[in-house]
């Protein structure tokens, strides 16, 4: 068979992937507005591990649902795929499940892969501080600066004025001085209470009117946003930010250095890099999943570091595969209350 590890991915593996988020968006849909984040994640969750299954791949999760005892699916050091290149997977079934149990914007599924050894795993930390940006501000703004530093280096990054700048801020009570000392400077705040991965796309796209992200947030999501803006070609920095004692002394236990911020080549050393979005309910970046009586209509945003290719994908998929295919779906630990599809 060959040694795995060195297989390349096929150019177009991007369209292959979409397939992965977009049975997992149209799973989690049925449960939008209906405050259960649970199943909602339940759902998109099995129905994303079953696609994997189907991939002629090698893949391992390097970042999942959690550790083995904690999740029965998508657990990080799982393997999928029927064999294949040998990669490292970040995926996350749902991103913003309260969003999708409110029947708010920016939910989204995701999902990321790598060459084998290619991304950082970061073991027991959940938190990670973010700056995100443009390729324009690479190497041009210090993330351990004050605030107004920082501002004033983008600003003179992008050529613009501070007061000009728009940076996109997650709405928690952790933030509160981060938004003041940005609002001092008199730069704007777009704040959401979630969705900080479409966040930072936003903010490493040209045309886009984010001009950065910063704060800290997730270190899945922090992940995953590294992989796609290592394939768009923009700007990010992450350091490990725990933020309750026990996320503290498991990372200090696990010798992981909550001081250095990383750039992208020590989150994801490689270009060989391929993400998937695709939405649940409409945001940012995409629309939403639409049914019809014979379809789900669906946007994908696909990204390829090996192509460089930025594509937004509009399918229409026929009903009648996707209730089968989701009704075939492993249920994800515990059953999920079923809504009778089909």
């Amino acid at each position: 068979m060959g040694d795995t590890t060195k297989q390349s991915l096929p150019a177009d593996f991007a369209y292959s992937l979409r397939k992965v988020t977009e049975m997992a968006a149209c799973a989690a849909a049925e449960w939008i507005g209906r405050g259960e984040k649970e199943c909602g994640d339940g759902a998109a969750v099995a129905a994303m591990r079953t696609m994997l299954n189907q991939l002629p791949i090698d893949g391992r999760i390097v970042i999942g649902e959690g550790e083995k005892d904690e999740a029965p699916m998508l657990f990080n050091g799982e393997h999928v795929g029927t064999g294949g290149p040998a990669l490292d997977i970040a995926v996350d079934p749902v991103e913003g499940t309260t969003y999708l149990a409110k029947g708010l914007t920016n939910a989204m599924a995701t999902i990321a892969v790598a060459p084998r050894g290619t991304m950082f795993d970061p073991g027991p930390a959940f938190y990670m501080r973010k700056f995100a940006a443009t390729h324009a501000a690479s190497d041009k703004v210090d993330p351990t600066a004050p605030t107004r530093e920082i501002l004033t280096e983008l600003a003179r990054a992008l050529e613009k004025p501070v007061e000009q700048l728009k940076i996109y801020v997650l709405e928690k009570p952790r933030h509160r001085r981060l938004v003041r000392e940005i609002n001092e400077t008199g730069a704007r705040t777009v704040l959401y209470p979630a969705g900080d991965v479409a966040g930072a796309i936003m903010a490493a796209l040209p045309e886009s009117d984010i001009d950065a992200l910063l704060g800290t947030g997730g270190t899945p999501e922090g992940l995953l946003t590294a992989c796609a803006i290592q394939a768009l070609g923009g700007t990010f920095l992450g350091k490990l930010d725990p933020q309750l004692h026990t996320e503290k002394k498991a990372v200090d236990e696990a010798g992981l250095d909550i001081n250095h911020w990383m750039g992208l080549d020590q989150l994801v050393h490689a270009n060989q890099v391929v993400f998937c979005a695709t939405g649940i309910t409409s945001g940012l970046l995409f629309d939403g999943v639409e049914e019809t009586r014979n379809h789900f209509r669906t946007q994908t945003l696909m990204l390829s570091g090996q192509t460089q290719e930025r594509q937004l994908l509009t399918s229409w998929l026929p009903r009648q595969e996707v209730d089968t295919l989701i009704n075939a779906s492993e249920p994800y630990g515990a059953p999920v209350k079923s809504l009778g599809r089909g």
